[in-house]
């Protein structure tokens, strides 16, 4: 049996799946899901979890960690061996292993969904990909909070600043709570103030578009309007900028779920681009900011440059070694304060 060392990290993951007409009929959809994609043409689609879980096991193993995938007989052979568990809530039911844990990203979207959780001593730390998150989960988890982001491969989003162009204004629309009146109070105005300075726009709506499209997409677009609610990292503009496309973001300041009441009683302080600067582009909190703040970023057009920022913030390699930093800590008695 391979021996544990301090540069292999034991990683668990699970995707979330249901059955839904039989008992068991999950498992033989894991068969018929990507044979169907194969046969008819289209792409087998992928998790938002599952791609920044690669993209984690990427980033440790050009580092040169040896990652292990939901090994449990070596986990349970190493009890004091820490372990990352990654994803989904169900990956909690029935956990019996003593290893000391890093929690997260992912598994609750509010810390009162799990009040006791870091009260167990196998926790010690639980990650959240944002400062906006890290100050909403840190009033029940205390310092055992911290922030840790996936790395953007920017080998794999290239500059694509010296492509032809042939859009103006990438419109990427990701909101799906109260979508008619979002479309009548934000998306329809803005998209005839941007038509009516004669700009070439193009559209992907969240959920609706393939991976290639949007690869596609950027290549061709001097710009990116992104409109989402809420990021708890925001992968997609990330690439975006990556690919030095600049972004004009609605960022309206709070968490807009509609199930926040169920949490907190007072709205939460939130964004859609938790990382960004100036030299990416520009905000607006709503439509009545939108004006000023899309003069002001088209006037600047050629000065953004959000690729530098990907690669001096957001890196593959700052990524992986951030994760080591709280995976080797785990390991101790006590979560350093």
């Amino acid at each position: 049996m391979p021996t544990l060392t301090d540069r292999t990290v034991l990683l668990f993951y699970k995707e979330y799946e249901l059955d839904k007409w039989l008992p068991g009929d999950r498992y033989l959809k894991r068969v018929v899901r990507p044979l169907y994609a194969r046969l008819s043409g289209r792409r087998h689609r992928v998790s938002g979890f599952r791609v920044a879980y690669n993209a984690l096991v990427e980033a440790l193993r050009r580092g040169g960690y040896d990652v292990r995938a939901n090994d449990y007989a070596a986990a349970r052979r190493n009890p004091h061996h820490p372990v990352g568990l990654f994803g989904y809530p169900h990956l909690l039911e029935g956990w019996d292993l003593p290893n000391p844990a890093v929690l997260g990203p992912g598994l609750y979207d509010h810390p009162s969904l799990a009040p006791g959780l870091m009260e167990d001593e196998r926790n010690r730390f639980y990650l959240v990909c944002s400062e906006w998150m890290r100050r909403m989960f840190a009033r029940r988890y205390g310092e055992s909070c911290v922030v840790w982001f996936n790395g953007i491969d920017a080998a794999k989003w290239q500059d694509t600043r010296g492509h032809a162009k042939d859009i103006d204004v990438l419109v990427y629309d990701k909101m799906y709570w109260d979508r008619e009146g979002y479309e009548a109070r934000m998306l329809n105005p803005i998209l005839a103030r941007i038509k009516a300075a004669g700009l070439r726009t193009h559209s992907l709506r969240y959920g609706y578009y393939e991976p290639d499209e949007y690869r596609d997409a950027l290549s061709r677009s001097r710009s990116m309007l992104f409109l989402s609610a809420n990021e708890t990292q925001g992968i997609a503009y990330q690439e975006a900028m990556a690919s030095n496309v600049p972004i004009l973001a609605w960022d309206n300041g709070f968490w807009l779920d509609p199930r926040r009441a169920d949490f907190e009683p007072e709205p939460v302080p939130a964004s859609s681009v938790p990382y960004f600067s100036p030299e990416c582009g520009e905000r607006f909190r709503d439509f009545g900011e939108f004006e000023g703040a899309f003069e002001r970023f088209w006037s600047r057009l050629d000065g953004y440059r959000p690729r530098g920022y990907v690669e001096r913030e957001l890196s593959m390699e700052r990524s992986a070694e951030l994760y080591m930093s709280y995976y080797t800590r785990a390991a101790a008695a006590l979560v350093p304060a």
